[in-house]
């Protein structure tokens, strides 16, 4: 008796299983996709947001800002990085009842791109012509490369990482003139 339900050709299979390994890519990419942005912050800065530092409106500094977030869910906006580092370095003045081990998520606006980045792995440029919202200012950069053309662009004195940033290098900004 024979079979009327012929098997696929052999001239059909490779581009049967082409035609599984495309869609099950295009499947991957696509729900892959959604998640690698589920780590980017999102910010909404109000017109009534306070630097808990200095008291500014955060909001007319969009190029400065700096965000922290704590474990609690609790976050702060700063009208540039050196507000901000004083905030890590004080945090219970600035926020009552909380402490630098709660700090979930530290990010600074990079100059160039005006995107958050993660302050942790940002290049800031100390000394530069360049002055912030509040004055002498911590530049913060997503790379070397950019962090280099800017303080050659700009007088620069040095690139520092998030780890050599120090209370006393803040205060020595504040004092300069």
């Amino acid at each position: 008796m024979k079979s009327f339900i012929k098997p696929y050709p052999e001239t059909m299979r490779p581009r049967f299983f082409l035609n599984i390994m495309l869609w099950l890519t295009l499947f991957i990419l696509f729900f892959s996709m959604d998640i690698s942005h589920a780590d980017e912050p999102t910010v909404t800065i109000k017109k009534a947001d306070r630097c808990p530092v200095c008291g500014m409106f955060v909001y007319k500094y969009p190029k400065w800002v700096a965000q922290i977030s704590f474990r609690d869910g609790a976050y702060y906006f700063y009208d540039g990085a050196k507000d901000m580092f004083k905030h890590i370095f004080d945090t219970e003045k600035y926020t009552p009842g909380e402490s630098a081990n709660n700090i979930k998520d530290i990010y600074v606006t990079d100059y160039y791109d005006v995107e958050l980045i993660n302050a942790k792995t940002a290049f800031f440029v100390i000394g530069s012509d360049v002055l912030g919202p509040m004055g002498h200012e911590l530049l913060p950069f997503k790379d070397q490369e950019s962090a280099q053309e800017f303080l050659e662009d700009h007088k620069g004195k040095s690139i520092i990482r998030f780890q050599d940033v120090t209370p006393a290098l803040i205060e020595s900004l504040d004092r300069r003139t």
